[in-house]
C-alpha cells in the first residue's frame, strides 16, 4: 500500500492545524454556520440533528493492521465503541463531539489517514473490487490505478467545488466486481498492446459534464 513521504505528512499536519483553527473560531462565534459549512464538509464532517458524523477515507478499501487498531482506538475514545463501514469502503463515526474532531483528525494523521474529500461536492473516495490483488480472474491489480487517481484528485482545488459529488471506480477483473456502472466514471483494465485502460462514463458523468 502507498506510504506517505515527508511532503504528505507535512501537508496533512497543516490541514489538521487549519481545521483546528477553523473549528475553534466557529465554537467561539467568530465563524457563522454558513461560513463553517464548506470548511467542515471539506474535512468530512456532517452536523446532523443529534450529533456530528465524521467520514474517514479508506482509499480503495485498503487498511493496514496499524490503521485498523487506530480506528478502534478512535471508536472507543471519541465515539461509542463502534463505527460504520460504508458502501464506498469508508469508515463513519456517528457520535464524535465537535470540539474533539481536530484531535481525532490528528490521531488519524499519525497513521496516514484523513477525512478529506469524503463529503461535499468533490471527487469522493475511489473504489475497486474488494478482492483486488487476490481475485482469480484478475487481469491486473487495480489498486495501483486507484492510488494514481487518489493522488491526482486529492487537494485539487478544481475538484473541491463541483456541481455535485463525483465518484470513480476501477475494475481489474474480467467480470465487473466493482459496480462501475453505478459510478460517474467506471474504469476497466483490459488486455491489449496499445490500450491499458478503457473508460466507461455513466449518464451521471455526462450530466455533470453538461453542467460544467
Amino acid at each position: 500500500m502507498y506510504r506517505y513521504d515527508g511532503y504528505d505528512h507535512q501537508m496533512l499536519a497543516d490541514r489538521v492545524a487549519q481545521f483546528r483553527d477553523q473549528t475553534n473560531r466557529y465554537i467561539d462565534g467568530k465563524l457563522s454556520e454558513t461560513e463553517f459549512l464548506p470548511l467542515r464538509l471539506q474535512n468530512g464532517l456532517y452536523v446532523q440533528r443529534l450529533a456530528p458524523m465524521l467520514r474517514i477515507a479508506v482509499p480503495y478499501g485498503m487498511l493496514s493492521s496499524t490503521q485498523l487498531r487506530k480506528l478502534a482506538y478512535i471508536a472507543n475514545h471519541y465515539d461509542k465503541g463502534y463505527a460504520h463501514f460504508t458502501t464506498r469502503q469508508n469508515i463513519q463515526y456517528n457520535w464524535p463531539a465537535l470540539v474533539d474532531v481536530p484531535d481525532l483528525l490528528a490521531d488519524l494523521a499519525e497513521v496516514e489517514m484523513h477525512a478529506i474529500q469524503t463529503s461535499g461536492n468533490c471527487i469522493r473516495n475511489t473504489t475497486t473490487d474488494q478482492f483486488a490483488g487476490a481475485a482469480p480472474d484478475e487481469l491486473e491489480d487495480s489498486r495501483a490505478y486507484c492510488e494514481i487517481i487518489r493522488q491526482w484528485s486529492s487537494f485539487h482545488p478544481e475538484f473541491a467545488y463541483l456541481p455535485r459529488k463525483f465518484k470513480i471506480a476501477v475494475c481489474g477483473t474480467a467480470d465487473d466486481q466493482a459496480a462501475t456502472q453505478v459510478h460517474d466514471i467506471g474504469i476497466y483494465i483490459v488486455k491489449g498492446v496499445m490500450t491499458r485502460l478503457a473508460f466507461v462514463f455513466s449518464w451521471a458523468a455526462a450530466s455533470v459534464a453538461r453542467q460544467l
